[in-house]
C-alpha cells in the first residue's frame, strides 16, 4: 500500500533532496509537497486550492519545515494538534533552525520528533530516508477509525 507523505518545505533544494532521499525508502511512497504553512493547512483539510481532495485520506506522516512564508511552521503545528481528525498524525519537524527555543516550542506544540537538516549533501539523504524508514515502516499510528 502506497503510504502518503506531505513535505511542508519553501527551499526548492532541500524539497529535492528530500524527495530523493523517500524515493530511496523500501516502502513505495507519493509525496505531496506543500510550499507555505497556508498551502500546509490547506492540503491537510481540503480546503483553498485543495478543496476538492479527499479530506479522509491523510498522510501517514508530515515532515514540516518551520520558516515558512504565509503561516510559520510552529502555527501549522498548532493547526495540526487543535483538530481531532489530525490531532494523532505524526509530524516531524524537519528544519535548519538551530535555535534551542524553535526546538522546546516544536515538542511544546505537538513534534513527534525534531530533526535539524545536515548541511553535508549526503549526510541530509542518509537523515531523511531514515527519517522515512522510520516514520513509514517501523512506526504504529492508531487507526483513524479509533482515533478521537
Amino acid at each position: 500500500m502506497t503510504k502518503l507523505v506531505l513535505l511542508v518545505e519553501d527551499n526548492a533544494s532541500d524539497e529535492k533532496l528530500t524527495l530523493l532521499a523517500l524515493k530511496k525508502c523500501p516502502v513505495e511512497n507519493q509525496v505531496a509537497v506543500a510550499r507555505d504553512g497556508a498551502e500546509a493547512l490547506d492540503f491537510l483539510f481540503a480546503t483553498g486550492s485543495h478543496a476538492t481532495r479527499d479530506a479522509s485520506h491523510l498522510p501517514t506522516l508530515v515532515l514540516l519545515d518551520l520558516k515558512l512564508p504565509k503561516i510559520d511552521g510552529l502555527e501549522v503545528l498548532r493547526r495540526i494538534r487543535a483538530h481531532d481528525r489530525t490531532r494523532d498524525l505524526p509530524v516531524v519537524v524537519l528544519t535548519s533552525s538551530r535555535q534551542d527555543e524553535d526546538v522546546t516550542q516544536g515538542y511544546a506544540f505537538g513534534a513527534n520528533a525534531y530533526v535539524r537538516k545536515p548541511v553535508d549533501y549526503g549526510e541530509f539523504v542518509d537523515a531523511a530516508r531514515t527519517l522515512g524508514v522510520f516514520w513509514l515502516t517501523i512506526n504504529e499510528v492508531p487507526s483513524p477509525k479509533l482515533t478521537r
